[in-house]
């Protein structure tokens, strides 16, 4: 999906919107994954169970919605050969902890272990693999991640610690719990819209925190906190305000001198997001 994005990006030269289509195939897919479930996460052969079909609506609807809306960018003339740059020996050990991050976050979920510890050991042996190939100091990388998104982060918890100690997800809670009480199936569905707008507004990350929680007090069943799930994953794709993966991938784009008109992506998003989110959430109780 990002390839197909990007490819977007560079003939039209105004991209519209990047897509996390897939945040829900597995449970480190998405941080957002861990905040809804926190530690009552579903073993791994559960999850696949619960979300592959869904997952697979939830990514053909996107391409198609994506290939439709890019389709006369896709059609223009594009370079029958681009040069490749050969991948550095410290590039294959940054794939190669890549992949070791992901194995050892799948084998944590399968064990029903914390993902953090396992993927933060992972990234911490391949900074210093790396670093000792190019005999340089670990500092020349660290001075790359965006520490300017660190604040950002740090006051969406603040946010919903404020919203927790004022007794709001309480209230949130309890009313949850009094509408999956009375009708499950409505209450889910309304639920997994409502994230999904709420995510545009304040971003994912403190509606997945507050969901989370209110689910977790309420102990809903799992179809509710399935389609909270599915709601905080896809409702991003609307907006360039709704997660974190977007602003840094936005970060990235201004980089290498792509820039994205916040209208584009909204204007693409009202077409991609909504049918992805009203047939994943329908087909998980079909």
């Amino acid at each position: 999906m990002r390839s197909l994005w990007t490819r977007c990006a560079i003939a039209e030269t105004r991209p519209d919107v990047p897509t996390a289509s897939a945040c829900f195939v597995l449970p480190i897919s998405n941080p957002a994954n861990l905040v809804i479930f926190g530690a009552h996460m579903p073993p791994l052969r559960e999850w696949l169970s619960r979300f592959a079909v869904p997952s697979l609506v939830s990514i053909g609807v996107t391409y198609a919605g994506l290939w439709w809306t890019q389709r006369r960018a896709l059609r223009e003339p594009v370079a029958p050969t681009v040069p490749l740059p050969l991948l550095s020996g410290t590039g294959k050990i940054a794939a190669a902890g890549i992949v070791l991050a992901a194995m050892a976050s799948m084998l944590a979920s399968a064990v029903g272990m914390r993902l953090g510890l396992p993927t933060c050991l992972a990234g911490l042996v391949t900074l210093g693999v790396v670093s000792l190939a190019a005999r340089t100091s670990p500092w020349r990388f660290v001075r790359e991640v965006s520490w300017g998104s660190l604040p950002l982060v740090a006051g969406l918890f603040i946010l919903v610690e404020a919203l927790d100690r004022s007794g709001a997800i309480r209230a949130i809670s309890d009313a949850l719990r009094a509408a999956a009480d009375h009708a499950p199936s409505l209450t889910a569905a309304a639920a997994g819209l409502t994230v999904a707008v709420a995510s545009n507004l304040i971003n994912n990350l403190p509606v997945g925190l507050i969901a989370g929680m209110a689910a977790q007090m309420a102990h809903v069943a799992h179809n509710v906190s399935s389609g909270i799930l599915i709601g905080v994953d896809l409702g991003p794709n609307l907006s360039v305000t709704g997660s974190l993966a977007t602003l840094l991938w936005l970060t990235a784009l201004r980089r290498e001198g792509i820039h994205v008109k916040s209208r584009d992506f909204l204007r693409v998003g009202l077409l991609v997001m909504p049918p992805a989110v009203v047939l994943s959430l329908g087909w998980l109780w079909c």
